[in-house]
């Protein structure tokens, strides 16, 4: 049910500052029989107190008082923090130009001339009520919309810590996460540019698939040192035993995305995850998955974690040349890799190629 215009102005308190006793009394009339609280006062004096006490939401204001003129007041009141946004309308019997102008420039948002008339002081101080409503929600808007952008660069900076304790138990891959982070964003950006992906591969897309990229990997955590950081080849049952960090990382992911179910980059770290081992034809593990039943994030971070892991130096080799690299890319598109994501690596080879000086 809607409230009527009294009602709705019960709240809004109007500081009515006014050396004559008439005008002042005929002004708190006014207001009140719209439902304004007010307060009145008839000189500069009492003014910054009783708005820091009071905290009105706006203050109409004589420009000729005794002490300090209403131009001086304003500019004093909006040097203090606390008051500085209240918004004040001047109203004085000095109506010329040249008084306008200065009511303006010492940070009043209108002037009204006397004699005024009520029905123009009523609708100026409800449209600056509205409008300094209006600013109010939009901070408030602005600083939730800060703590929530805080939160989640806090999340994204503990997670991607939680990564690099799996990296560093695998002394080989160097700077492995941020290059392959980046990887993915440079697929997903060039994969956007494509029509029949502009729907899915958004701008949330491309910042999820930078911020859950490096949870690829994660599961590795739980694997022994012993066959992490093996030098010589693996028995199939430490091949089984390695295959299960893709279980264990989405496992991990799981727990925490059911704790924040709106987190959508935690979600798609449980894709890429679980399914970046996943090839093309069906052969890779671990559920064996084919073609596009693979998320595509985890078909994109295929391209992208094979290419750094070719690129970079191992103990038992040395990192191979992009030209190489690229030359494997297009040999496997199709059986180990989405032929469509090689083909979007091969617009951005250059890129990828600046990330391995």
């Amino acid at each position: 049910m809607e409230q009527s215009g009294t009602n709705a102005n019960a709240s809004r308190k109007i500081l009515v500052v006014d050396d004559e006793p008439l005008t002042a009394c005929m002004l708190q009339f006014i207001l009140e029989s719209q439902g304004y609280q007010t307060r009145c006062l008839h000189d500069a004096s009492e003014v910054l107190t009783t708005a820091q006490q009071w905290s009105p939401d706006l203050i109409l204001l004589d420009v000729v008082l005794p002490g300090e003129n209403g131009f001086d007041l304003c500019r004093r009141l909006k040097t203090h923090n606390y008051v500085k946004s209240i918004p004040v309308l001047f109203i004085s019997g000095l109506d010329d130009a040249t008084a306008v102008v200065q009511g303006f420039d010492a940070g009043g948002v209108d002037y009204i001339a006397k004699p005024f008339c009520n029905e123009e002081v009523l609708a100026r101080v409800g449209t600056h009520l509205k409008i300094s409503a209006l600013h109010e929600s939009l901070e408030i808007q602005k600083n939730a919309e800060r703590v929530v952008r805080n939160l989640f660069e806090a999340q994204a900076a503990t997670i991607f810590a939680m990564a690099k304790l799996a990296e560093y138990r695998d002394e080989s891959t160097g700077h492995h996460l941020e290059r392959v982070r980046e990887l993915c964003r440079l697929l997903a950006l060039e994969l956007a540019k494509d029509s029949a992906y502009t729907n899915h591969v958004t701008d949330d897309f491309v910042t999820c698939i930078h911020h859950a990229a490096p949870l690829h990997d994660i599961g590795k955590i739980a694997i022994p040192d012993s066959i992490l950081q093996k030098r010589g080849a693996l028995t199939s049952e430490e091949y089984q035993t390695i295959q299960t960090h893709t279980t264990i990382g989405a496992e991990t992911l799981q727990s925490v995305f059911n704790e924040y179910p709106d987190n959508l980059f935690i979600g798609m770290g449980i894709e890429i995850a679980l399914y970046h081992h996943e090839r093309w034809d069906g052969n890779g593990y671990p559920d064996g998955l084919v073609g596009r039943c693979i998320p595509l994030s985890a078909r994109i971070m295929a391209v992208a974690d094979v290419y750094d892991a070719l690129r970079s130096d191992r103990c038992y080799r040395k990192g191979m040349s992009h030209r190489e690299t690229v030359a494997m890319l297009l040999e496997n598109a199709g059986n180990h890799f989405d032929p469509e994501i090689v083909k979007v690596a091969m617009r951005v080879e250059s890129q990828f190629a600046a990330l391995f000086p």
